[in-house]
Order: C-alpha cells, then structure tokens, then sequence
C-alpha cells in the first residue's frame, strides 16, 4: 500500500498551509492569473546532462512552478439546456496533494520548446504557442510528475498549467487567466486545476463556472481498475445526458455549492456515490459495486470515481474521531481485489 501524503518533498503545496474562503474566492476571481511559482530545482546533472546533449546554453534565469492534480471529479455531467452560458457540459474538481512540476530555462533567439520527457507532446504544444503569445524567447523545458497518464486524476491538465506557470513566471509576466483557458481548449478538455479551490467547471469550454470553496480533509482510498483513456477520445464518444439526468446533476451541483461551503462530508459524500452510478452506464466501473458495499460496510462517506479515467475510491472524514479505524477497515475490505490500494489526501486550502 502506497500513501499519497499531503507532505511531500516535490513542495510545500501540500504541508496544510490554510488560506481563507474570501482569498480563494479573490483568487478564483481575478481577472489576471498570477502565476505561483515555488523554487524547486531539479537534479542538477540530470538537467546539465540534456542541456550538454542538446548543444544549446540556456540564459541564466529559469523557473519552477507546480500544479496539483484531482481524483476524478466529485460530479460530472450535463446541466439543462440554457441554464448556463456556452457548453452545457461541467465537472466539479476534487483536487488532491499530487503535483506536476514544469522547470523551463529559455534560450534566446528561438521559438520552439524542447521537452523531456519527449512524449509530453501535449505540453510542448502549449509551450509553443505560449511563448509566441508572450511574445518571448523558446527554451528546455523539465516535466516531473507524481499523477499517473491516462487515469483521471488530471495529469495531462496539470502539466500544460505547471508549464504556463513556469513559462510566466520565468519572464515574470502576468497573465489572463483567459488567454490560458484559451490555449488548454485547443489542446483538449480541462479539469479546472488553475484554480486554487474546488470549482465548477466546463471542461470543453476551458471555463469557469464558479467557485465553491475548499474542500474538507478527506481520504480517498483509490484503487487502479487498469488500462488508460485519453481524454479526447473519450468526450467524443460519451454521448448525451437525457433531460431528466440533466435536471439532477443541477440538482447535485446546487447541493454541491452548500456542501462545500459548510464542510458538509456526509453531504460531500453522497454527491460523489450520486454522480458514479448517474455515470455507470458511460462508462462503467468493474468494482462499483463491491466499492459501494465495501462504503456501506465501513460507514464510510462513499464513492468517487474518475468519471473519464480508470480510478475508483472510497471517501473518509479525515477529522473523524475513528477515522484510523475506518481506514484500516477500507484497506482490509479493499484489498481482495486490489493488493495495493493508494491513499490520496485533499488539498485544503492551498494553492
């Protein structure tokens, strides 16, 4: 069993420091998106070593900056038709303290990106056009990454962000959230992670719909049902939801919206469970229901699934008086079926 702890040495984004509800909510509304850069390095002769192997000399100045991803989603759908501007299609983030680190170190008189590893095609693409947007210099840029590919738990989203980031804070330029949103929406749908905060989000839009505060301390006890799906491909064929299933997931959302504000996790809870098995029959789960059993028999809070990815969790109250208890109890139900389940914690209020 591997625990994905919310202190860990890639940063301090996840060491528990709080930021109130009325920051996020000035943070998630500015007009202009202020890059948060931390100063992690990467190995130094990992990184002199490609430099060296690409013949270039980078300029001095370089940039970190980090972007965390989230488990799945707490809800994702359709909301009735006109009910909200441009694509009716939404998801609300569960953000959890697992990072994506972009390092960029610009050489002057190019335009074009290199990028290591170089499979992360998704992130030179926005690099390129980003710099050419900034009207600066190309350059190397490092991915590190702690979220697995192709599992939903936003990895492709928090590289092209950490490499916004890095890329802005390198020049030290201020950016439109907008223009951001812009470049990720040609590229594929988003999961909302340049937002500090949990947030309602319309992923094929690139679009903010709102902010709903922070999430509470939570466990996710998360299992892997194998294989990969590649975000893309998977809005193309998921279909329609009936107007009926349109009018719950508004339902769920507003309920959403006074769950989080209040740190309400029982409430929390069942919007997740709600929002699996509304989803099930798009893309189905193999252990939905054993998970469910397994959330009944340990009075666990419930289940939360990525809704376009292969993970599959059962939600803990992290502040709960038996709460080593209950997890105890999750991993010894879990585990028949999966030997190595993860423990993923919540951000809870930091950026």
């Amino acid at each position: 069993m591997a625990v994905q702890n919310s202190i860990h040495p890639i940063g301090p984004l996840g060491s528990g420091a709080s930021m109130s509800t009325r920051e996020l909510l000035e943070a998630a509304a500015d007009e202009v998106w202020s890059p948060y850069v931390y100063h992690q390095t990467f190995d130094g002769s990992d990184a002199t070593q490609i430099i060296a192997e690409d013949a270039q000399q980078p300029r001095v100045h370089s940039s970190d900056a980090l972007c965390c991803g989230t488990f799945g989603e707490l809800l994702q759908g359709q909301l009735p038709v006109g009910s909200v501007p441009r694509d009716p299609h939404f998801l609300v983030t569960m953000p959890i303290a697992l990072f994506a680190r972009a390092h960029f170190m610009p050489i002057a008189g190019t335009r074009s990106v290199t990028v290591y590893p170089s499979h992360k095609v998704k992130a030179k693409r926005l690099a390129e056009n980003f710099v050419i947007a900034l009207g600066v210099s190309g350059g190397i840029l490092l991915l590190q990454s702690e979220l697995p590919e192709g599992k939903g738990l936003a990895s492709s989203s928090a590289d092209l962000v950490a490499t916004a980031r890095s890329i802005a804070g390198c020049f030290k330029r201020r950016v439109p959230t907008s223009l951001i949103e812009k470049l990720m929406a040609e590229i594929e749908p988003s999961d909302g992670v340049m937002y500090p905060g949990v947030v309602a989000y319309q992923q094929r839009a690139c679009s903010l719909l709102s902010f709903l505060g922070q999430m509470p301390p939570l466990a996710i006890v998360g299992i892997d049902e194998g294989g990969t799906v590649e975000t893309v491909d998977y809005d193309q064929r998921r279909g329609e939801n009936s107007a009926s299933q349109r009018a719950e997931y508004h339902e769920l959302l507003d309920r959403a919206r006074i769950a989080i504000s209040q740190g309400d996790t029982a409430t929390i809870g069942r919007i997740a469970t709600a929002s699996a098995l509304l989803h099930q029959e798009r893309a189905p789960k193999e252990h939905l229901n054993s998970m469910l059993k397994v959330s009944e028999a340990t009075d666990a809070l419930g289940v939360i699934v990525a809704h376009s990815g292969t993970m599959i969790g059962i939600l803990l109250d992290r502040m709960a008086a038996d709460f080593s208890q209950k997890l105890r109890s999750v991993l010894s139900y879990v585990s028949p079926f999966d030997n190595s389940p993860r423990i993923y914690l919540t951000m809870t209020g930091c950026r």
